[in-house]
């Protein structure tokens, strides 16, 4: 039985743990850095405990510290959140060897699934569809063109190691495509020490949508719906909603009933969500598969009544899941939008700084995942995400009002926010007329 859960991040979802652990009846250690000394989660935890200075590399990323704080507090399991070590396969494989429980999948799985490319070959292999381009890995720009001039431009250079939105290139031409192989290689050996590519036939004014699933370690596995995700900037999502509008029912059902098989083929366990592009004949291809809790996973529980990080827990304790697919009703339109600390008007410039004053919206079906207080200090180290904000009503016309009126209320005082900047999405006319896809952002706002 899981007893202690050593929370290996920080901020708001490493918040949301701590409560979901606390209701669960199971303690929880707090990991923090130098310049986490204040933070929430210290405080919210049952023990707390420094694993160095502020750098990530040296605190948040450091295995071997945060291994040894689990051993010192006998905490018998960690749970990753999302992005620091949260797909890091050696860190999954190190718990393992040492008998505490990583709250999540395997990590042979984790190492498939996080190298883009295999990922692609494995889902292909299983009869999920994917987007034509090249089988594995590509090893020179003479080859990236000759697959090109294949599958037709445009074309998408990614890197295998890719995340994160980083490591991504689109080429219209042979020039564009010859200048932006180096530029990608580059890219992708400065952000993830491994410069391996692999090109794509890039589809033109897609939707992002991806599907939620579960899996136990008991062969059952189920679906909890689907989430549009096309609001982004530069491949980094902004405003997530469920379920997608854009989809009709054949469709949400065939992407449901193939992201359960691909869990059940490869024997996939714990939380995870499969990502599809989606054209506007309802096609839809297979991009990649996140080995862990998403940032924008409150909208599904939302209409869904279902607790996905309790979920997660009792999936890496050997519960069997208790619903099967049929039992899974979605209800009502939910919508998340991430409120960061930086300028909009200054090229979304990161702005640090304490907080002298916060007001948070409430009332019936608002939601606020957080881990700032008034006098906190958000500190310039880390990810510039303050809170997320997320509603829950009858419609998505609803959801979008009841979104604007939460943003109107929200104050956050002492620095600078991008909440106007999404209240002008919520007003723009092809938003609420569902009339986007994942070049909105740039259509719209030429950013």
């Amino acid at each position: 039985m899981i007893k202690k859960v050593l929370i290996a991040n920080r901020g708001e979802i490493a918040v949301r743990i701590i409560r979901a652990c606390r209701e669960m009846g199971i303690r929880t250690v707090a990991i923090y850095s130098e310049a986490d000394k204040n933070a929430l989660h210290t405080k919210l935890a049952d023990e707390a405990i420094c694993i160095g200075p502020a750098s990530s590399a040296k605190s948040y990323l450091n295995v071997k510290a945060i291994l040894e704080a689990a051993c010192l507090t006998g905490a018998d399991s960690i749970h990753p959140g999302f992005g620091f070590l949260s797909e890091n396969a050696n860190f999954a494989k190190i718990c393992e060897e040492m008998h505490i429980k990583f709250i999540g999948p395997n990590y042979r799985l984790i190492e498939l699934l996080g190298n883009k490319s295999k990922a692609k070959e494995t889902m292909k292999s299983i009869g999920v569809p994917v987007v034509p381009g090249s089988e594995g890995l590509i090893y020179s720009k003479e080859q990236a063109i000759d697959i090109a001039e294949q599958i037709k431009y445009p074309v998408i250079l990614k890197a295998s190691a890719g995340g994160g939105g980083r490591g991504i290139r689109i080429a219209y031409s042979r020039e564009e495509l010859e200048k932006e192989y180096d530029v990608v290689k580059q890219e992708a050996k400065i952000s993830f020490n491994d410069d391996s590519l692999y090109i794509e036939k890039y589809i033109e004014n897609p939707r992002h949508i991806e599907v939620q699933v579960l899996a136990d370690e008991n062969g059952n596995s189920i679906h909890l719906g689907e989430r549009d995700c096309s609001i982004q900037r530069r491949n980094q999502k902004i405003l997530e909603e469920t379920p997608a509008s854009i989809l009709n029912e054949e469709t949400r059902r065939k992407m449901g009933e193939i992201a359960v098989k691909a869990v059940e083929k490869i024997g996939y366990t714990n939380a995870g969500t499969i990502e599809f592009l989606v054209d506007k004949n309802q096609n839809f291809y297979f991009m990649e598969m996140n080995t862990r809790v998403q940032v924008e996973h409150p909208v599904t529980e939302m209409v869904t009544s279902i607790d996905i990080i309790k979920e997660q827990i009792k999936i890496a304790n050997g519960d069997v899941l208790f619903w099967q697919q049929k039992d899974i009703k979605l209800v009502g339109h939910s919508m998340e939008v991430r409120v960061n600390a930086e300028n909009p008007d200054k090229n979304f410039m990161p702005c640090p700084g304490t907080i002298t004053g916060l007001l948070l919206p409430g009332g019936n079906g608002i939601r606020i995942d957080t881990a700032i207080y008034a006098g906190y200090t958000v500190p310039p180290t880390y990810d510039s995400m303050l809170l997320k904000l997320i509603v829950c009503s009858n419609s998505r016309n609803e959801s979008i009002a009841k979104m604007k009126s939460a943003l109107a209320e929200l104050v956050i005082e002492g620095i600078q926010t991008n909440i106007d900047f999404l209240l002008k999405i919520l007003e723009n006319e092809n938003f609420k007329t569902n009339n986007y896809d994942t070049s909105f952002i740039n259509k719209e706002f030429n950013l």
